[in-house]
């Protein structure tokens, strides 16, 4: 089953945010928004979890990837529990990038 969204996630100041990375429809304005808005190690950061979440979702192992990516197995075991177990936004991410 997957999980709900946090009350405090459904508040005005979340939901401004959603609406606004909805509207950005080209990656170089989404990249100056996010540099902006986050530090480059949030970005960076939040770019690997994608790519993990990516090789994870291929059949790739959990050790294989940590390998791959220089991060520990707790941290791709974190990754793997939020791709199964979350709310499902790693698998809508990722189909709509294989949809291009």
């Amino acid at each position: 089953m997957k999980r709900k969204l946090e009350p405090q996630l459904d508040m005005p100041a979340p939901k401004s945010l959603y609406d606004v990375l909805a509207k950005i429809d080209k990656p170089k304005d989404m990249a100056l928004f996010l540099r902006d808005v986050l530090t480059l190690e949030e970005i960076e950061e939040a770019s690997r979890r994608f790519l993990i979440a990516s090789k994870l979702k291929e059949g790739k192992g959990v050790r294989e990837t940590a390998k791959e990516f220089g991060v520990s197995t707790t941290t791709v075991s974190r990754i793997n529990y939020w791709l199964h177990h979350g709310t499902g936004g790693y698998d809508l991410a990722l189909k709509k990038l294989n949809n291009k």
